[in-house]
């Protein structure tokens, strides 16, 4: 049986929620990411890493609408977002860890979620384009990013919090060695 829309409008959560394609799965994400940006934005005070976000979170919905309409995410949002995130990062003291295990309160555990499905939004523009769909530049660029973005987000935030993030060193790859 294939699914499909019965006819009545009421019964429609979403107008390509039965096509068979990765476009709609990436439109979920996003709008997964979106909701987690919010909720975050509503754990926090009214500081420059809520500032940050509440400019973010409309651009994630356009980069929802960027796989089948119009790109709305520009090569200006990637500069904004990239300085944002290079901001937060510098704040963080003990920046010598590479990964830490996830962990916090509050706004920090949406964001390190945030972290986590912003690698999926990336791997589900590696499906798009594997099936043929032309993918705007900045679309990955912009994703890829965001993980980075949120990973600093977490990092200040734990940091202000002084709650204790342990590194995490893994079993399964050699260390990089230092430059």
């Amino acid at each position: 049986m294939v699914l499909k829309f019965s006819g009545d409008i009421d019964e429609l959560a979403y107008p390509f929620i039965f096509e068979d394609s990765s476009l709609c799965d990436f439109e979920i994400l996003t709008d997964e990411l979106c909701t987690y940006v919010g909720l975050a934005i509503s754990q926090l005070p009214d500081d420059q890493v809520r500032q940050s976000l509440s400019w973010l979170q409309p651009r994630i919905f356009h980069l929802n609408g960027s796989i089948r309409g119009k790109c709305g995410i520009f090569e200006a949002d990637i500069i904004k977002l990239k300085a944002d995130y290079h901001y937060f990062r510098n704040q963080v003291t003990d920046s010598n860890k590479r990964f830490v295990l996830p962990r916090g309160i509050g706004a920090v555990v949406q964001l390190h979620q945030c972290r986590s499905l912003s690698k999926k939004v990336v791997r589900q523009l590696v499906n798009v384009d594997a099936e043929g769909k032309k993918i705007p530049a900045t679309l990955p660029r912009f994703s890829n990013l965001l993980v980075n973005y949120f990973f600093a987000l977490t990092r200040v935030l734990n940091q202000q919090a002084e709650i204790e993030e342990p590194e995490y060193i893994s079993i399964n790859y050699p260390k990089p060695e230092a430059k």
